[in-house]
């Protein structure tokens, strides 16, 4: 391990288990965690944030990979990079949705270096990965010193840049299940620049029954509508158990636009943002819906 003292201490432990230690010595206030750096070196240049000590997590080989297996589904390690991802085969394979997601968050080098679970971390309100990733009913492994929590992707960012990550733990993993057969998903976001941040973005999931005509189930992520990305779960049971037709996806819309809690900046009211929500779900879930029918 190698110490640089500047204006905080730096460490870049090589292990997972000296990282932990490093994290359970401090206080909240006291660290940063850093891999890519794509937004904490911001923050700190920007005198944002001024941590104490740097703990840097970029050494830690064991957690970068991205591996799938037919029972258990998609592993993510912390160091996957969002550019390791959108060029995965078998992610494009099993989880073609989340490369389309990939494809549009900020730009190529940006993507090069940072770090899906980085990005997430950072709870940006309209980060991309969140919505995909609570339609696919994923889970992150929280790890601190001699234990491990698992976290539902809807209930990690809780709002503006605040995760349920406690001091002393980190996320070492995202996990996401096998998708059931009849399955079709989608993410879009709307944006004022290409691989901006999102004013409003949706993700969808929908699973048809045998015959392909009834949604057996449909799970929705959104995020830059609130103050933290969400699960629309009343909007899934207007489409649960129903054939979706086109006047089913307008009430979905309507609904969508109650389960969202915008908030209003110079790019957009809160009553646009809202609006947007609604038109989004409804062209997310008609992609999702004709994926699910020739899946």
């Amino acid at each position: 391990m190698k110490t640089i003292t500047t204006d905080f201490e730096y460490f870049g432990p090589v292990k997972v288990e000296e990282a932990l230690d490093l994290l359970s010595r401090y206080k909240d206030d006291e660290y940063k965690i850093i891999a890519g750096g794509q937004s904490l070196l911001t923050a700190m240049k920007h005198r944002l944030i001024a941590p104490e000590y740097v703990i840097s997590i970029k050494g830690l080989s064991d957690l970068d990979y991205i591996a799938f297996d037919e029972k258990q589904g998609l592993k993510i390690g912390a160091l996957a990079t969002h550019r390791s991802l959108e060029l995965s085969p078998i992610v494009r394979e099993k989880y073609g949705f989340l490369c389309e997601m990939e494809e549009n968050v900020a730009s190529v080098e940006t993507r090069n270096w940072g770090t899906v679970v980085g990005d997430l971390c950072n709870a940006d309100p309209a980060t991309d990965p969140a919505p995909p990733l609570i339609a696919l009913d994923a889970k992150f492994k929280i790890a601190s010193k001699g234990e491990e929590r698992m976290v539902a992707a809807e209930k990690f960012a809780v709002d503006f840049f605040e995760t349920v990550v406690q001091p002393g733990e980190m996320v070492a993993e995202i996990q996401i299940p096998v998708m059931p057969a009849n399955t079709g998903a989608y993410y879009t976001k709307y944006s004022q620049l290409l691989g901006d941040y999102a004013l409003a973005s949706v993700a969808v999931l929908i699973t048809l029954d045998k015959k392909k005509e009834v949604c057996a189930n449909a799970r929705i992520g959104l995020a830059g509508a609130a103050p933290a990305p969400v699960r629309a779960k009343k909007t899934e049971e207007v489409l649960r158990g129903k054939k979706i037709t086109e006047a089913l996806l307008d009430k979905a819309a309507e609904m969508v636009m109650t389960e969202v809690s915008p908030v209003s900046g110079i790019e957009g009211s809160e009553d646009y943002k809202r609006e947007l929500a609604g038109t989004l779900l409804k062209r997310v879930a008609k992609v999702a819906l004709e994926r699910a029918k020739k899946a």
